[in-house]
């Protein structure tokens, strides 16, 4: 099985639903989600053995032809009862997974574990009934495989008119909501391009991320923190104390981990729904996006040692910042919409360089959040003055790949200053 090709001049876009499965449908639901979680552990297993036992290589083509042997074994019947195309999606994902792995990207696949893994099933074209209500271009019935009567969805938004499904994906979270994720291609129209007032120069806006301020721009407006860890510290520690005072395995144990996690969940949605707000009005309003290169996992690496519990509560809030869903969606709200974000090298003295004269100072403690340049007396914002090193620096790199493309074509998407040499054409 191949991944469906994106057709030419659209692009792939997913949209979120909230649904309400009835008592059958999430009784199915539920053994087509550990059937897919089985499937992805034994097609692992079968890879990993084969590999330390016999050095032979297993690709995704053997793992569907050992699907098909324990769909017919007895110990194994239990597999029929979910779709074959669900559970070869599975094997599909792991077989990514190990491309990633190979290209070094990620860490070697890992079992699902029931209660720590997301509940997740994707059905591909065979595997669900879509039906587009005339009445509401957009909205319809979806009967998923193995299912008699369609999902009760809850249409917050229409999807294209006339546009078939490509792909859809069931997911259970942690707070027992079931949401419906649609894979569609449509033709996004890029927005208009951002000019300077009275001139030709793209509107550029650099983006220092930190603690302090969430988001500052280099024009001086800046996005607090939310804090939202913080903001419900209390409840959680309450909720958590009372889960642990319930006997294992009780229904009450059961209650009380389900109010933890629709609180989690709710601060989620808040953090997710404040950062597409704020990426959205960024992409609408400038050309180019300028953001340096971080490595959060870097910045995560556990507390040991002396300073233990101070660096403990850094990655908490580092954690609570949701930087990586912030430059996601940055990412592509810039391919969609015809934007281009340049990544600056993580080691460009962006706090430390005077974006008045240019002048790179000495090395500044956390806690100073202002400094005056020795050179010129000038007075900066720590976070202010970074923003504008990192707009002054994209604006360079992003000049440098135009004039060093064919005309008339445009600028990708995102310019990464480590990938260049890749990126510029050939003379």
């Amino acid at each position: 099985m191949r991944s469906a090709a994106k057709k030419p001049g659209t692009q792939q876009r997913v949209y979120r639903y909230r649904c309400y499965p009835s008592e059958d449908q999430a009784a199915q639901l539920e053994k087509t989600f550990g059937a897919c979680r089985w499937v992805y552990n034994e097609g692992l297993a079968l890879r990993s053995g084969a590999w330390e036992r016999h050095r032979v290589n297993v690709g995704f083509a053997e793992t569907c032809r050992a699907l098909t042997g324990w769909r017919r074994a007895e110990e194994t019947s239990w597999l029929q009862e979910v779709s074959s195309t669900v559970l070869q999606q599975s094997l599909r994902h792991l077989d990514q997974a190990y491309t990633r792995f190979f290209r070094g990207v990620s860490k070697y696949p890992k079992r699902k574990r029931k209660r720590w893994s997301l509940d997740s099933a994707t059905y591909v074209r065979t595997g669900f009934r879509w039906s587009e209500d005339p009445a509401r271009p957009g909205t319809g019935s979806v009967t998923l495989a193995k299912q008699s009567s369609p999902v009760d969805v809850r249409w917050s938004r229409p999807l294209p008119a006339r546009t078939l499904p490509v792909r859809l994906s069931m997911t259970r979270d942690r707070a027992g909501r079931y949401f419906l994720s649609v894979l569609v291609e449509e033709e996004i129209a890029p927005l208009t391009a951002a000019f300077l007032p009275g001139s030709r120069e793209p509107k550029a806006v650099g983006l220092d991320l930190g603690l302090a301020s969430l988001v500052t721009l280099d024009d001086g407006t800046k996005l607090d923190h939310p804090r939202l860890l913080k903001r419900y510290a209390e409840k959680l520690a309450r909720l958590q104390r009372e889960l642990h005072r319930k006997v294992r395995g009780s229904k009450n144990r059961e209650k009380a981990r389900r109010q933890i996690a629709r609180l989690y969940a709710r601060i989620g949605d808040v953090r997710r729904d404040m950062l597409d707000q704020f990426t959205t009005r960024l992409v609408r309003e400038n050309q180019v996006l300028v953001v340096e290169d971080l490595s959060i996992v870097t910045l995560l690496r556990p507390a040991r040692g002396k300073g233990k519990r101070r660096k403990a509560k850094l990655n908490r809030a580092i954690v609570d910042a949701g930087w990586g869903e912030l430059l996601r969606q940055l990412r592509y709200k810039c391919a969609w919409y015809g934007r281009t974000l340049v990544v600056v090298d993580r080691f460009f003295p962006s706090t430390r360089r005077c974006s008045n004269c240019q002048v790179k100072g000495p090395k500044l403690d956390l806690s100073a959040r202002r400094w005056t340049c020795a050179e010129c007396g000038a007075v900066h914002d720590r976070d202010v003055n970074a923003a504008a090193n990192l707009r002054d620096e994209g604006m360079r790199l992003y000049r440098l790949m135009a004039a060093a493309l064919p005309p008339g074509r445009k600028a990708p998407a995102v310019i990464r200053a480590s990938e260049m040499e890749k990126c510029l054409p050939a003379a």
